[in-house]
């Protein structure tokens, strides 16, 4: 192998590469921040080891989200109904910021912090238009598997 040659590009074409990114960065902040979205959505995902909860605009593009494990809570602690109350006043602290007033709320899971997590956000001024579980059931499930013969 010869010497490695690297290319240096000039002052000038530096800002024009900048220029582009830019630009670039430009068009996804007014892609994303025209009408500032008053309506929301706010997805709660309670398991039995974590509360996740995703702030979205009504299409579903996320905008903001908080997790238990993201505010601090490690271990068993992150699934107490505590931990989900206070991922719910962090995430409705940025909804206020976003400037988002009505949200729907969509729970999922089977985890302790359901009930707190809901609470906390009525609690927090944030105007609740309607409440949906979406947690999936199971109907007659998969088929099981054949009987074993020894």
């Amino acid at each position: 192998m010869g010497k490695k040659r690297i290319i240096q590009k000039t002052e000038e074409e530096l800002l024009k590469e900048r220029e582009k990114v830019d630009a670039a960065v430009r068009k996804e902040i007014k892609i994303e921040t025209p009408q500032k979205a008053k309506e929301g959505r706010v997805y709660i995902v309670a398991t039995y080891n974590n509360t996740i909860i995703t702030l979205t605009d009504s299409q579903g593009n996320v905008l903001t989200w908080a997790s238990a494990g993201n505010i601090g809570f490690k271990g068993t602690k992150k699934a107490t109904p505590f931990a989900a109350s206070k991922v719910a006043e962090a995430l409705s602290q940025r909804a206020k910021k976003l400037g988002i007033e009505k949200i729907q709320v969509l729970i999922k899971g089977v985890g302790s912090g359901r009930e707190s997590a809901l609470r906390s956000l009525a609690a927090r001024g944030l105007d609740i238009t309607s409440i949906k579980d979406i947690t999936p059931v199971p109907h007659n499930g998969c088929r099981p598997p054949k009987v074993r013969r020894v």
